[in-house]
């Protein structure tokens, strides 16, 4: 390799590494439960004060971050701007949205759609119900698939292989006492997701919360994700959920067919 060559090489290693710091920070400021103090990223950032300094100004310039009036960092309204337009444009979600308001509309409660993303479920879209429930999903957010419905789903659809691959050495979290407790417990349970056609979660993320939710997967098997109807476990009772359980396969099933004939090969 000459010269010009190499430089060139080092000069697009030094950019990537920069700029893997930078969303490195986004995702820092971005996860966290509210706007962060400077020592607070600090202390979980490997950079020196002086460079996080001027990485988190970038960031600002750019209005990626902001800083409120308590000097603590924030999300900015660019990035947000950015986010909203890669959810609008996302064709799958496209694909599904009319079928999510479909659901809602029968059942008068939450529908949510997300994607399998390694052992975590990704939520794509969200539809509130009439009666609005306070919940931690929100589009985007990202939960534990193990202990939610949309998860367990998704999860029915790998093969026995790629099942036992992701969930190997899963630390598995008690969010509630319904939570399961170890990859045996799951794999049962997917055993029955299968057979069944559904899942549910039955408090097991969030106490007071239920669902009922179906699998959705493209006919490669390159996407897995799923679509499910939620409710206050005072209001969504098991013979509810049973009821709902038919119109969230049809839901997905409907996802699935216009995913063929929208997503499909072009000819």
């Amino acid at each position: 390799m000459n010269s010009e060559g190499a430089n060139a090489n080092d000069r697009r290693d030094r950019e990537t590494g920069t700029l893997g710091k930078l969303v490195s920070l986004l995702d820092v400021v971005a996860l966290a439960d509210g706007p962060m103090r400077f020592t607070d990223i600090l202390s979980l950032s490997d950079q020196p004060r002086g460079t996080l300094h001027r990485q988190l100004s970038h960031l600002v310039e750019e209005g990626l971050l902001e800083v409120d009036r308590d000097g603590r960092y924030l999300i900015g309204l660019r990035l947000l701007t950015l986010a909203s337009r890669s959810w609008a444009r996302n064709e799958f979600r496209a694909i599904a949205e009319p079928h999510l308001h479909r659901l809602q509309e029968v059942t008068g409660e939450t529908v949510h759609l997300g994607v399998l993303r390694g052992v975590e479920v990704i939520y794509l879209d969200k539809v509130e119900g009439r009666q609005s429930v306070r919940m931690y999903s929100q589009i985007g957010n990202a939960s534990p698939a193990y202990c939610t419905g949309v998860g367990k789903a998704a999860l029915s659809s790998l093969d026995d292989a790629e099942l036992a691959a992701r969930i190997a050495g899963l630390e598995f979290r008690a969010y509630t006492e319904h939570t399961l407790g170890d990859a045996s417990a799951l794999l049962s349970n997917i055993s029955e997701i299968r057979a069944r056609g559904y899942a549910f979660d039955l408090e097991e993320h969030e106490s007071g919360i239920c669902c009922v939710a179906a699998p959705i997967c493209s006919d490669d098997r390159h996407m897995l994700a799923g679509v499910s109807v939620t409710g206050p476990a005072y209001r969504v009772t098991s013979q509810k959920l049973q009821a709902w359980a038919p119109l969230a396969v049809a839901a997905a099933d409907s996802i699935m067919m216009d995913m063929r004939n929208r997503m499909g090969p072009k000819r």
